[in-house]
């Protein structure tokens, strides 16, 4: 599966959000200082922005396109997010949040089935849990879930170990691996983190203040 980014512009505050880019890898990750776009291109992606200009397409759907008007909903684009806030619900239980928006008559691959899903990451001790009382790569874990249950086509993970310190980075990592390998969705990994990168990324793409700097393998962009 391929994701195509042709001709977008962004306004924004202090610069232009200009890029042109096709993403046919596994997992890619967006690599940049903060404020160079990163977020803002994902929320285009996922349909939660809209651009001035832009076509946005995976594979053959096309998600966004300014010059026919086609602006696919965001909530139709079968996309998982996992934002650096992670979103969950406090006043539900686990359980609650993994299904919530999960629609089983719509399942088309048992690898996104609950049983499988909370069987990778390890969550099925936690179900009946309330999220207040889980640990931060817990609430990680439930929230790298609840978008693999939607069964999405694409995977947008933004900074998912930003919020983590030293040690639950390195419990956290081998559970993004895992989806990696597990699962068949395309992911596009934003981070500050070049290890992170070296660990799970096969293509690089570097912004700098809202335009690609540079792409390439970690190993070609960091020299490790």
């Amino acid at each position: 599966m391929s994701l195509h980014l042709h001709k977008i512009v962004l306004p924004l505050n202090s610069f232009v959000l200009e890029l042109d880019l096709e993403l046919p890898h596994h997992v890619t990750a967006i690599f940049g200082p903060s404020g160079a776009g990163k977020t803002s291109l994902l929320d285009l992606i996922a349909g939660l922005r809209q651009a001035a200009s832009a076509i946005i397409r995976l594979d053959d759907f096309v998600l966004t396109d300014t010059t026919t008007g086609v602006a696919v909903p965001a909530r139709s684009r079968r996309i998982g997010y996992v934002p650096q806030d992670m979103a969950l619900f406090p006043h539900l239980s686990v359980r609650r949040n993994l299904l919530y928006g999960h629609h089983p008559e719509e399942e088309s691959n048992p690898l996104f089935g609950f049983e499988h899903v909370t069987k990778v990451l390890e969550l099925n001790a936690v179900l009946e849990r309330g999220i207040i009382h889980l640990s931060g790569g817990e609430k990680q874990r439930v929230t790298l879930g609840r978008a693999l249950l939607s069964s999405p086509r694409l995977l947008l993970l933004d900074e998912p170990l930003s919020s983590l310190d030293a040690k639950l980075k390195n419990q956290i990592l081998p559970f993004l691996k895992r989806v990696r390998d597990d699962f068949p969705v395309p992911i596009l990994y934003v981070t500050h983190s070049a290890d992170e990168v070296s660990a799970l990324c096969d293509e690089v793409i570097v912004l700098e203040q809202g335009r690609v700097l540079k792409r390439g393998t970690s190993s070609a962009i960091f020299g490790s």
